[in-house]
């Protein structure tokens, strides 16, 4: 019996030293998902993408050997929640080699616990005050560690307005075209507010007071009248998708004719799906060099990448699923490079970002844009792919076949190259 105990203690000793050596061999990383809170339209594909990147890179051996370990949480956009996430993930005996981050509001409030303790963070946030790595500016404080990829908010709204003002000369219009911003009274739809209104002046336009409506959806009548009333030619729409198409489908029935302008999170397949005709025309960036089923070397990885959660294949990922799995594949060749450089600590893994330039994830050729981050700039790029909506016909029925048959394009406008000037790194 007293044989029998020992050889138990001896086999629980095995299990315990053989659970922690394979919890040391994992990559720990968190994860802010929201799939309940106030961008959750949005929130939902972006964060089944990152889950399902992560899971393609463990099947497919991981990084440096070693199996990556995503603890996912869904924070409900609610920056408390995030907070008490990152302190857990901050912890000494449990610290994360990176965070795949989300919102802005949650994004900024962590900036300076991120600097502090040495924590890359790719967000889901493009608010231009996390380019900034070292403050230079003075419009922002120094966010050493924050990333994203893709165009910033305001740079974003700069290339919308450049084409807005193109737009307006090429009709022939007379006078000066008015513009207007609009979203919720909210870290991320305001992020681009100052930034777009002093562009605008600068192109010539009227720039007329903010509207503000929620990010929820809602009914956003009022806010029409006042656009009917002020005479908008141009409008930034700042909120997620779903309170956007509350706005468009009350401006649609207010008879507004109004150019509206959306952000990254702005309008989505889904969103022209449900808007219907009064999506149509709608002006937004793409991140990516194609959206679903583009032509790309790059998107036979994609495909299989979405296969970790649709096995049939068929499901249709919208614009945010493929930009999250760039974002993602960007932090797994950081975490790689810091694997072979000394380990992946948060430290070698944001000099990760600094070792290449205009570069693209293996296997993502032609479908991520090419990006550089150094150590002095986090833009980046500052190139802008300006897309427009059309709906052709009544968009009932199965997302994919709207697509394949054309009810609803997303049509390439025009790519503005914004210059990489100094005064507006920043803001």
């Amino acid at each position: 019996m007293k044989t029998k105990s020992l050889l138990s203690t001896a086999s629980l000793a095995l299990v315990i030293a053989a659970f922690s050596a394979g919890a040391q061999a994992q990559i720990a990383i968190g994860h802010l998902a929201d799939y309940s809170g106030g961008t959750s339209d949005v929130g939902t594909p972006y964060g089944q993408a990152v889950a399902d990147t992560f899971a393609w890179v463990n099947k497919n051996g991981g990084v440096g050997g070693k199996q990556v370990n995503v603890d996912t949480n869904d924070y409900g956009y609610q920056v408390p929640k995030a907070i008490a996430l990152y302190k857990k993930w901050s912890a000494p005996d449990s610290k994360v080699a990176a965070i795949m981050g989300w919102g802005t509001a949650d994004t900024e409030a962590l900036t300076g616990f991120l600097a502090q303790d040495k924590i890359p963070d790719m967000s889901g946030s493009y608010a231009a005050a996390l380019t900034d790595p070292e403050g230079v500016s003075g419009k922002a404080k120094p966010a050493p560690y924050n990333f994203f990829y893709g165009p910033s908010y305001s740079d974003s709204l700069r290339a919308m307005l450049m084409w807005a003002a193109e737009d307006w000369r090429a009709k022939g219009k007379p006078g000066k075209p008015k513009f207007v911003h609009m979203g919720a009274n909210h870290p991320y739809p305001n992020a681009p507010k100052a930034a777009g209104e002093a562009m605008a002046h600068e192109l010539g336009f009227d720039v007329l007071p903010p509207l503000v409506f929620a990010l929820a959806p809602g009914d956003y009548s009022a806010q029409c009248l006042s656009l009917k009333s002020s005479g908008a030619n141009y409008a930034y729409l700042g909120n997620t998708a779903a309170s956007n198409i509350s706005v468009m489908k009350a401006c649609k029935t207010a008879g507004v004719e109004i150019q509206f302008l959306g952000n990254v999170w702005g309008m989505d397949e889904n969103a022209a799906k449900t808007a219907g005709d009064a999506a149509n025309g709608v002006i937004f960036p793409l991140r990516t060099a194609v959206s679903w089923g583009g032509d790309a070397p790059g998107m036979k990885t994609l495909m299989e990448i979405s296969k970790m959660s649709d096995p049939t294949g068929k499901v249709y990922r919208p614009v945010h699923y493929i930009a999250a799995v760039c974002s993602a594949l960007y932090m797994k060749e950081a975490l790689d490079w810091a694997a072979k450089n000394g380990g992946a600590t948060g430290d070698n893994v944001a000099k990760g970002f600094y070792q290449k330039k205009d570069w693209v994830p293996a296997g993502m050729e032609g479908v991520c844009n090419p990006s550089t981050w150094t150590d002095k700039d986090h833009r980046g790029t500052l190139k802008v792919d300006l897309y427009r909506t059309r709906i052709t016909g009544a968009t009932d029925g199965d997302l994919n076949d709207l697509m394949t048959k054309g009810t609803i394009k997303l049509e390439k406008v025009k790519t503005v190259e914004l210059p990489r000037k100094p005064e507006l790194l920043g803001w």
